[in-house]
């Protein structure tokens, strides 16, 4: 057998559609590396994982609450899935039980089912660099102070035309 792939952690951050391509995407944070993994689904799997992070309890069970139902009666829970690899622009996942047995699985079925189970997502860090897309840090702490003291310091003057900022003085236009 070959070496393990490493493991991140992900969050499922939600379901997104790009509407000008009218194709739905899956979007997980790899929150250390700061970035996004999109996995394009479809219209099925995105309601599925939407409903589960809405808290959505159907009247019947759907497809992946009844595996999750079936895999619990079984006395067979699932610990955790992984996004193993992405291969011809399809990604691969397993669904990890306790046990430590190992079921293949479409990416968006192993997140919709992770979700019913409230569990890890893991996706491998090769994929994570292959296919994600750097997520713009928000400003640091650090930023926010230096805006602060800049705007504590400026005054109107210092953006009147012709002026140099922090000298106090200035020429209008009459």
């Amino acid at each position: 057998m070959g070496v393990e792939p490493e493991m991140v952690p992900v969050e499922v951050v939600g379901v997104r559609t790009h509407l000008a391509d009218d194709e739905i995407v899956v979007l997980l944070l790899d929150p250390d590396a700061a970035l996004l993994v999109p996995i394009l689904i479809g219209p099925t799997e995105a309601s599925a994982i939407a409903a589960a992070q809405a808290g959505i309890v159907p009247p019947r069970p759907m497809t992946h609450d009844l595996l999750r139902d079936a895999l619990v009666a079984a006395g067979a829970p699932v610990d955790h899935v992984e996004i193993t690899r992405l291969e011809d622009g399809v990604f691969h996942a397993a669904l990890v039980l306790v046990s430590g047995r190992r079921v293949d699985a479409r990416a968006s079925d192993a997140i919709a089912v992770a979700l019913r189970f409230a569990c890890r997502v893991l996706c491998s860090a090769e994929v994570v660099a292959l296919a994600g897309i750097e997520v713009r840090p928000a400003a640091s702490e650090e930023d926010i102070s230096q805006f602060r003291e800049f705007l504590d310091h400026v005054s109107p003057e210092d953006f009147e035309t012709g002026h140099e900022p922090g000298t106090g003085g200035g020429t209008r236009d009459a």
